[in-house]
């Protein structure tokens, strides 16, 4: 064929160039924004945040509870930080990404990065689809540890500000900035979540015409629970909620883990509202950082094309079913958190389909035309936020946990390794150690009354079935198995 001369010949290469483009966007509906499909993404992601204490916090409150939708029924798919964390990056669930604890060999940033995961995150998904990308706060559990140096930044990311020590103090730790390592001390401004908000506020104003996504990941609540000095004398007089589950009274047909666990003492129940208080008095300091968010969008005028998620890596045992603290259990304190989003086209008020964690990339992926990967196994929750629910949504969530096998309990029975469904109206667990639970969280939202032992075995037998297909899921397969009946 002969090449058309001049002009002619630059307008079929370009349409060329576009015709190609087109082919390698991603088969998916218009987002919610109108006009320009390219909306600012703003996730911050709690760590150890329970559900039901959001009305604390102005700020969450005021500009993002207010005017946002906030879901009532959204789960994690492990209630541990890496493995929870590394389901958010991928869209995965923990028995596909394999990052199974905290710790090495089995979990913790070293098997995620030996597992070579990083190569493909929601960092790098939405980088290819032209987003300028930042994640700053907490990445994995043991970052770097001993598989990278200090200065090692993962593929993905255009800004990274992680602690690489002393991660939990918020005070007197080490930043990896950009391949920088940076120490921070003990002034009031090295507080880690104003610091976190600074940074947040350059990346904002500095992104220009470009879309940003900014993956923001204080770490407070997280214990020890150390709050900024202009925050240490708040909540003086707050106490643990007293629910129904609280220092629950009869265990006599709970699993062997909660029934070896004796009752709390009123020395426990100081501890854990002391406790309590130190978590909120840290998510003060998650709160400003919410509102210094806020502000800087208002100021460089990206607000209203600004997504902004707020949740949690998984809930926080306080007092409730006899434990003073602590996660890993597969009860609705542990696995359910909070979700709420405010953006251009979400509707104010509450969305009670389930939802997950690992329906958080795949949702940022939409909204910004990029191309999910086949492995993802979450669902967009952009109909939801649309207010207009597909005729098909998926019936339960998946929960998985592995106990690392170099960590043990010399005074109590630690919680074995299990899988739970999570059902629009069931909890049902099953243990390596051949136990079971089942509530009805119609009838015992509190789940203080387990019906395994003598449930209809029908109801058992489909849930056992349901609960077997969906650990074994994978990729779009999982789409599948979660709207079985």
């Amino acid at each position: 064929m002969v090449d058309p001369p001049g002009k002619s010949h630059s307008v079929l290469k370009a349409l060329c160039r576009l015709a190609c483009l087109l082919l390698l966007l991603p088969a998916a509906e218009p987002t919610i924004a109108e006009g320009d499909s390219r909306p600012n993404i703003v996730l911050v992601l709690a760590d150890d945040l329970e559900a039901g204490t959001l009305p604390n916090f102005p700020n969450i409150t005021q500009h993002l509870v207010g005017p946002g939708a906030s879901f009532e029924r959204f789960f994690v798919t492990n209630s541990w930080c890496c493995p929870s964390r590394a389901s958010i990056l991928r869209s995965q669930h923990v028995h596909s990404h394999g990052v199974l604890t905290n710790t090495a060999p089995e979990g913790g940033f070293q098997r995620f990065h030996e597992q070579g995961l990083e190569r493909s995150t929601i960092g790098t998904w939405m980088r290819q689809a032209g987003y300028r990308t930042a994640l700053m706060g907490k990445f994995l559990n043991h970052y770097p540890g001993k598989a990278t140096p200090e200065t090692y930044v993962p593929p993905g990311w255009d800004d990274w500000a992680v602690p690489v020590r002393a991660l939990y103090e918020e005070y007197g730790y080490a930043l990896n900035e950009n391949g920088t390592v940076l120490d921070y001390g003990w002034e009031e401004q090295d507080y880690l979540s104003d610091v976190l908000a600074r940074k947040a506020r350059d990346f904002i104003t500095g992104s220009g015409d470009k879309p940003f996504f900014l993956y923001l990941a204080p770490v407070g609540p997280h214990n020890p629970a150390n709050p900024a000095y202009r925050h240490e004398e708040a909540f003086e007089s707050a106490t643990a909620p007293r629910t129904p589950s609280f220092n629950q009274a009869d265990v006599s047909a709970e699993p062997l883990w909660l029934r070896s666990r004796p009752p709390l003492t009123p020395a426990d129940e100081a501890e854990i509202d002391e406790r309590h208080r130190s978590r909120l008095r840290a998510m003060l300091g998650v709160d400003d950082l919410v509102g210094a968010v806020v502000r800087a969008l208002e100021e460089s005028g990206e607000l209203d094309d600004t997504y902004i998620f707020f949740t949690s890596d998984n809930g926080f045992h306080l007092g409730t079913h006899r434990l003073k603290q602590g996660k890993t259990t597969p009860y609705e304190e542990a696995i359910r958190v909070p979700l709420v989003v405010r953006g251009p086209g979400v509707k104010a008020g509450t969305i009670p389909q389930l939802g997950a964690t690992i329906d958080l990339a795949p949702t940022f992926a939409e909204l910004g035309g990029a191309t999910v990967p086949a492995f993802a196994e979450g669902r967009s929750l952009v109909p939801l936020l649309r207010g207009r629910p597909p005729s098909q949504w998926r019936r339960h969530v998946l929960v998985e946990f592995t106990r690392p096998a170099n960590r043990t309990s010399a005074r109590q029975t630690p919680v074995p390794a299990y899988r739970a469904l999570r059902t629009e109206r069931h909890a049902y667990v099953e243990y390596e150690t051949g136990e079971r639970q089942l509530y009805d969280l119609h009838t015992d939202p509190y789940q203080l009354r387990n019906l395994a032992a003598g449930a209809d075995p029908g109801l058992l037998r489909g849930l056992a079935a349901r609960l077997a297909g969906m650990a074994a899921c994978a990729g779009a397969g999982c789409r599948q198995a979660d709207r079985r009946e």
